[in-house]
Parts: structure tokens; C-alpha cells; sequence
């Protein structure tokens, strides 16, 4: 815990002088819409009456006596008494001189009940670095250099912009082992991970949860100190230097955020003050099986203003420019997971928890009225209806979703051996069936490379070149698909084995010319994606999307027209999912004239085998596909084709 140290101590001022230090609306925390507590609840290092000390408060109702303990007082709980409000609020309080900013400290409960508890503190700003456990008595206090960043997030607001996501798990992007494999730190991160990003052309990173949790193996999922970035890598002020340098780089953030369970251990949310306090006291409720964790009592006021505090804490203090919800189809349901006899259905005998789809509706209502120009999205994996629609239209809110119907058809699809895949084509076409019912994100996350899932690379069939070919081509129909984009770390140069938390990326492979072109792929794909605005400005309405044909089985051949508002943004995809050269390929074409092919997976920098159809490809009046003009091609082998009319003719022109 740090170097022991006795301070002087004072008398506790009243109950009535902490109240007048906090201003405290009690009557939004008890109904539920209090959604800044964090600047009232926690530790605050502060000056009274000419003396510095901290002030802290902790919600605790069931509790006899709170007070608080840490190297300051020797660990004694008789010491460091906190007096209860008078107005029955359940929230302890009080000011101790001399007890300064970087102290650990954690409070120590008497409840009523008869056990005796040593708690960290739920809204502390920083913790001890696991497997130490008390919190940190810190402030927030950071000059932010983002200004023109948050400009230009607030004028784009509401206007189509495109989104490819970055997902990475903080302790295992690159690792220093020649320091005993240590992760890096956020002021590293700032230096290596935003260089790496801006190279790429990702628009976005996301990272797994940052926020304080005791087990590392947990990715970050099972979080002990929800309004904490993990000490693990450095300070708060440093990962908001991060943040900073991010958005410097023009690189917006997205945090994970999980309001679906939390941990059981002795010194976090778990029967807080001796009861029950934020979590379901019925295990048929308030237990996940599948995590062995505790699940939030979301029709609880209290436990609903932390989890929306803690939200709208991660988006103001730390200018986050989105929250992805973690687990939102176990919220959603009260049998997820469950057996008959092992849920209680609602009060109208409903599987639906309605308590949860009240949080997820005002999370999303509070997150946007105060934040205009951030993103929430949902990892929903179920067809619940409206998720990313507004409330007022009766869904949830969020700005996106998951696609996960798409991710797991398309991996299905891939892992067929291209000989088999013409009797599977209604797996990759089926998504168009359903893509504008949501906002949807195409998501190829840390989930499909971990648990014995292998790699991406290493679920794509055939020899060494087929497999990296089709990766190349699952990349660039992903890129090509109606939806936003999220790549998981190590896909982006084709990483070989599947991903372990505990070791870095195999950053060795990217010496090998084949891995240097997936590489080279990805930022191709990104400058495609970015530049191109039929690809994004209709990303989640039918408007941006037409079918040319889905039919050649046989071929395994599919093409597709990506439009924007404006004729001369129209781009033609041509994906041939085999490894045979297509030659003299017919396609329909929309328009007269010449066009250009602008993209093609299958070029010698990304390790393909140059089938490209290089100058100009002139239309010629033979009506297919249902249009008056076609083109001829060569599809290259498992490869994608981007066209784009450089030279619109009319009949007029030609005469």
C-alpha cells in the first residue's frame, strides 16, 4: 500500500458543512436522474477553512458506521469517521486535513447486517495497480490541445462521415520484452499506437474496457472501478494525453463500455455496504451464469444515475467520442442463458427486462442531448427490433449496431473451400436481406480470434496464396458492404495465430512480403473507404445500395452498385469468389461511357497475382443485367473489382 504516514487530525466539521461542500440534489440521485455524480460522490482533494485535505462521500444505506482507512491513519477504521447526511440519502460523508491527493485510502463499513467490509472506492478517478486494491485519492486536471478536434466533431453532426474502427486490447498491441514483457504505457501508446493508426487510415480506435479491473485474463470485461483507467499503464492524466494526441492526429476514441455485470471480488460493487446494494438480490436476476458475475439492479434509482454518471463521466472528462455497450442482448432478455425455472419474467409474464430497456433508453438520451456529436454503439446479437432508432420512434437509441449476422454468415462463407461456395450463396448475399433494418457496424472483432477460433487468416482455406487472397477479398467486401467497419488488432497484416492477452502481436510477420500486403491492403481499403463517399454517405439506407446480379452460383461471381446522392460517386463491385480468372466477364452498366477500374484486391503490391483491367473500359450497347450497357472484364482470381465511370456519353456525343 505505499509508505506509512501520520497526519494530524481534526475534529469532523458537521454534517450540515459537507452538504453546503457538495450542493447536492439529492432528489435527482434517489429518483434516478442525477447524471453527474461524479463530481459528488468519491474522493475530491480540496481546501476548508484554510486547511487542504479531501473530502470524501460514499453511498452506503445499509451501513451502521463508514469511515475511511489508508496509510494515512495506519489502516484504522476508528480513526477517519464519515457522519451520515441528515437527509437520509444513505450517502457518508466528511473532510479530513492533511489527507492529500495520491493517498490510497479505502472505506471501511460497519453494516448492518453484522459484517464487516473494506471497500474501494466506486467512483474513485485511480486506483492501486492490480493486484493491489485501494483506490487513489486523485483529481482529473488536465489542459486539453483537442479544441479543433471537438469543432470538427460538433459541425459534422447528423452529416454522413465514414466510420472503420480500429479494436484494440490495450495490454497486448505491442509489448516490451526486453522489460520482462511489459505492455506499454498510454504516454507509449501515445508515441507508438496513434503513428501506427494514422498510417493505417483507420477513423477510429477502440479499446476494450480501460477501465480498472483485478484480472487481466478478463480483457478488461469484469471492471472493479468503473470511473478509473487502469494504473496498469500509467496515470489519468496520461491516458487523457492520449485521447489528446488521438485527436491531434485527427483519430477518434471509442471506449467499451460494460453495464451489464461486474465482479464479485471482496473489494468492489458486490454487496457493497453488507447487502445487496447495486446488484439483484435474487441470483434468477442478479447472477450471470456464463461470466460467474453479478448483474446491475437497473430498476434501482440510484444504481441507474452511477451507470449514466459513469457514461456521460467517460465522455466529458475524457472527451470520448463514443461508448460501444458490451452484452446488450444479456441485458435485454431475463431468460439470456438461462433454463426454464432459472429467470422471473416480467410483471406482465414477458421475457423482456423491462427495468434494463429503461437504463439503455435514457443512456442513450442523456449520452446524446448532452453530447450531440458522439456515437453509442450496441454488440446486440439478437433481432430485438429498433435498437439503433430513436426513442422517441420506440427503440433504444443507440447511434449503431452490430452486425453480427453479417460477421458470422461471412466467416461461414470463407471457410468453404471455393469449390463448394457456389452451393452457399445465399450466405454471403443474405445480409442486403436485412441490412438497413439498423445502423449497422460489420464487425470482425476480438471474439472471432479467440477460444480456438484461430486466426482470420488461418480459417481462409487453401494453400498459403488462396488464404491470403481471401483475406484480402473478405477485407474488401467487407469495405464494399453497406455498414460501418470495426477490424480487431493483428487482421490488419494478417496475424497467423490465433490472439493471446498475455503476448503481443506477432509484429515479426510483417518482414514477410505477403503479410506487407494485406498491410498495404488495409490502407488502400481505408483511402478507398474515406475518399469515395458512395461507400458511406447511404452507409446504413437502401439508397446506397443496388444489386447488378446475385445469381451466377455457378461462378460464384456477385456485383453490386454503392451510390451516394450525387450520379458521378457511383461505384460497380465486382467480388469473384473463386480462385479461376474470369475472362471476358460481361456486367450491366448503369451508365454510357467509359469507366475505370479504381481498386483491385488482386495487384502485386498486396501479394496478388496482377489480374487487373488496366486504361479505360469502354461500354458497348449489348443490354445485360437488366441495364441497356455492359462492360467486359477479367474478375481476378478470389478478388474484388472496383469500378468507377470516369466519362459519362450520350448517344448524342457519339453521333
Amino acid at each position: 500500500m505505499g509508505k506509512k504516514k501520520k497526519i494530524s487530525l481534526e475534529a469532523n466539521v458537521t454534517a450540515d458543512v459537507y452538504s453546503r461542500l457538495t450542493d447536492f440534489d439529492i432528489h435527482l440521485f434517489k429518483t434516478g436522474k442525477h447524471f453527474k455524480l461524479y463530481e459528488k460522490l468519491g474522493s475530491f482533494p480540496v481546501e476548508f477553512n484554510g486547511k487542504k485535505g479531501t473530502y470524501f462521500a460514499v453511498w452506503a444505506p445499509n451501513a451502521r458506521t463508514v469511515s475511511v482507512i489508508g496509510n494515512f491513519n495506519y489502516w484504522n477504521s476508528e480513526s477517519h469517521k464519515l457522519a451520515p447526511r441528515w437527509d437520509e440519502s444513505g450517502i457518508w460523508e466528511g473532510f479530513f486535513p492533511g489527507v492529500q491527493r495520491g493517498e490510497a485510502y479505502k472505506y471501511a463499513i460497519h453494516s448492518n447486517t453484522g459484517d464487516f467490509l473494506e471497500k474501494a472506492d466506486p467512483f474513485a478517478m485511480f486506483a492501486e495497480t492490480p493486484p493491489k486494491t485501494a483506490s487513489i485519492v486523485w483529481d482529473t486536471a488536465y489542459e486539453w490541445k483537442d479544441k479543433k478536434w471537438l469543432e470538427k466533431r460538433k459541425a459534422q453532426t447528423g452529416k454522413p462521415k465514414p466510420y472503420s474502427v480500429y479494436e484494440v486490447h490495450f495490454g497486448s498491441w505491442r509489448r516490451k520484452y526486453d522489460d520482462g514483457n511489459r505492455s506499454l504505457s498510454y504516454r507509449e501508446m501515445a508515441d507508438e499506437l496513434v503513428a501506427y493508426v494514422s498510417d493505417l487510415g483507420f477513423t477510429h480506435v477502440e479499446f476494450l474496457p480501460v477501465m480498472e479491473h483485478p484480472f487481466f485474463g478478463s480483457w478488461g470485461y469484469q471492471i472493479t472501478g468503473y470511473f478509473a483507467p487502469s494504473s496498469r499503464f500509467g496515470t489519468p492524466e496520461e491516458f487523457m494525453y492520449l485521447v489528446d494526441c488521438f485527436h491531434q492526429a485527427g483519430i477518434g476514441i471509442i471506449l467499451d463500455w460494460v453495464p451489464s455485470h461486474f465482479p464479485g471480488d471482496v473489494h468492489g460493487l458486490y454487496k457493497f455496504d453488507g447487502t445487496h446494494l447495486y446488484e439483484h438480490s435474487d441470483p434468477r436476476k442478479g447472477f450471470h451464469p456464463d461470466w460467474k458475475s453479478y448483474i446491475f439492479n437497473y430498476g434501482r434509482n440510484e444504481v441507474r444515475s452511477f451507470l449514466i454518471s459513469n457514461a456521460i463521466y467517460w465522455l466529458d472528462r475524457y472527451h470520448i467520442d463514443g461508448l460501444r455497450v458490451d452484452a446488450v442482448a444479456s441485458m435485454l432478455y431475463l431468460d439470456y442463458s438461462r433454463k426454464e425455472g432459472e429467470w422471473i419474467p416480467n410483471e406482465y409474464g414477458g421475457r423482456e427486462n423491462i427495468e434494463s430497456i429503461i437504463l439503455l433508453k435514457e443512456f442513450n438520451e442523456q449520452a446524446y442531448s448532452q453530447f450531440p456529436d458522439i456515437i453509442t454503439i450496441a454488440e446486440e446479437s439478437t433481432a430485438w427490433p429498433g435498437v439503433s432508432k430513436p426513442t422517441y420512434l420506440g427503440g433504444l437509441g443507440f447511434g449503431q449496431k452490430w452486425m453480427m449476422g453479417w460477421m458470422h454468415d461471412t466467416l461461414k462463407y470463407f471457410k468453404n473451400d471455393p469449390i463448394h461456395r457456389r452451393f452457399h450463396q445465399n450466405e454471403i448475399t443474405f445480409s442486403i436481406m436485412y441490412a438497413f433494418t439498423e445502423n449497422f457496424m460489420l464487425p470482425l472483432s476480438h471474439d472471432e480470434v479467440v477460444h480456438g477460433k484461430g486466426s482470420l487468416l488461418g480459417r481462409m482455406p487453401g494453400d498459403e496464396w488462396r488464404r491470403f487472397a481471401n483475406l484480402r477479398l473478405m477485407f474488401s467486401y467487407m469495405y464494399t458492404h453497406p455498414g460501418t467497419k470495426l477490424l480487431f488488432m493483428g487482421g490488419e497484416f494478417g496475424q497467423s495465430s490465433e490472439w493471446n492477452h498475455d503476448q503481443s502481436l506477432d509484429w515479426h510477420l510483417l518482414q514477410y512480403p505477403a503479410h506487407q500486403g494485406i498491410y498495404q491492403l488495409m490502407k488502400d481499403l481505408n483511402v478507398l473507404y474515406k475518399s469515395e463517399a458512395a461507400l458511406y454517405h447511404y452507409a446504413f439506407d437502401d439508397r446506397g445500395f443496388e444489386w447488378v446480379d446475385y445469381s451466377d452460383h455457378q461462378n460464384s461471381v456477385i456485383i453490386y452498385q454503392r451510390k451516394s446522392d450525387k450520379k458521378e460517386d457511383l461505384l460497380l463491385v465486382v467480388c469473384n469468389f473463386t480462385p479461376e480468372t474470369r475472362y471476358h466477364y460481361r456486367v450491366g452498366a448503369p451508365y454510357r461511357g467509359q469507366w475505370r477500374e479504381i481498386f483491385n484486391s488482386d495487384e502485386f503490391k498486396y501479394g496478388g497475382s496482377g489480374v487487373l483491367n488496366q486504361g479505360a473500359l469502354t461500354t458497348t450497347p449489348i443490354k445485360y443485367h437488366q441495364k441497356d450497357y455492359s462492360l467486359s472484364l477479367t474478375l481476378p482470381p478470389l478478388g474484388i473489382s472496383v469500378l468507377k465511370l470516369e466519362k459519362e456519353e450520350t448517344e448524342f456525343e457519339l453521333e
